[in-house]
């Protein structure tokens, strides 16, 4: 099983060592990166250049790690009970298996995302340790231990919002993506707009980079919200000569909607455009 990407998505030659480390170490390989740099969408373009299913766990603020083995419904059984149903008998029944019991028990070795694992609780990753090394769980309601056919391709993405134990770190192959280059950008663009007018590209581009480089700005524009401004300026068929204007006045990018996303670097833009009025008095 090797990765050597899509013709849907652009990855650099250090992703794809990554990625093929983490195969072969049989570790699950840990991403992080900027928001929009395409951590989420790695694991389904693996999954599809590997030919392997993809088992999806995104994670929230009140996941536990016992979700992704299983969940034992009492509620539903106690319902049951009352109501005199056969099915009470089997507490079988009334356990939902969770995402890592679907991965262990695939017929095919699947590709697991675990995506922003840090948007749970700080001993979430600690809770999984066990199970990740040993590709096996007990289930204690049935007694039952569930054990992986075959390990899995686990892809786990970070937006850094926690720092993650030492402990779990130690069982992950690492790697960051780093924010594209121009000519790399130009590329992802190629795939999602094939045939788009190079000069339209090219100055936006440019006009997306200087964007990103403004002191203070609280958000940076990330590459899906480009290919989301890109299509705006198509649609509204903005031309090359619109955006290479620098008329103080018209400072914020038109569309600019699809680029800043809060209020503050929208007027961090405004008072940028003040100042620059005042100066061309």
């Amino acid at each position: 099983m090797r990765f050597e990407g899509t013709k849907s998505y652009v990855a650099d030659k250090d992703l794809k060592v990554a990625v093929n480390a983490a195969i072969a170490l049989e570790r699950p390989l840990l991403i992080k990166g900027e928001p929009g740099t395409g951590k989420t969408v790695l694991a389904a373009e693996i999954a599809d250049a590997l030919k392997a299913p993809l088992i999806e766990w995104h994670i929230k603020s009140t996941t536990k790690a016992i979700h992704g083995l299983y969940e034992y419904d009492a509620v539903a059984r106690l319902r049951d009970s009352q109501l005199g149903d056969p099915r009470v008998s089997d507490i079988a029944n009334y356990i939902r298996r969770g995402k890592l019991w679907e991965a262990f028990t695939s017929k095919q070795r699947p590709v697991l995302l675990i995506d922003e694992i840090d948007k749970a609780d700080i001993e979430f990753p600690n809770d999984l340790l066990l199970e990740i090394d040993r590709m096996e769980f007990h289930v204690y309601e049935t007694g039952e231990t569930v054990k992986a056919r075959q390990r899995p391709a686990v892809i786990i993405t970070s937006n850094n919002e926690k720092e993650l134990p030492d402990a779990f770190l130690r069982r992950c192959f690492f790697h960051y993506i780093r924010f594209p280059d121009p000519e790399t950008m130009q590329a992802i663009v190629e795939v999602h707009y094939p045939g788009i007018k190079q000069r339209l590209v090219a100055e936006a581009l440019k006009l997306f980079y200087e964007i990103r480089e403004v002191p203070g700005l609280k958000k940076k524009p990330s590459t899906s919200e480009l290919l989301d401004w890109l299509k705006l300026l198509m649609v509204e068929d903005v031309t090359p000569e619109m955006l290479r204007e620098r008329d103080p006045k018209k400072l914020i990018p038109p569309l600019h909607g699809a680029l800043l996303k809060n209020e503050q670097d929208v007027h961090l833009f405004e008072r940028l455009a003040f100042l620059s009025r005042r100066e061309g008095r």
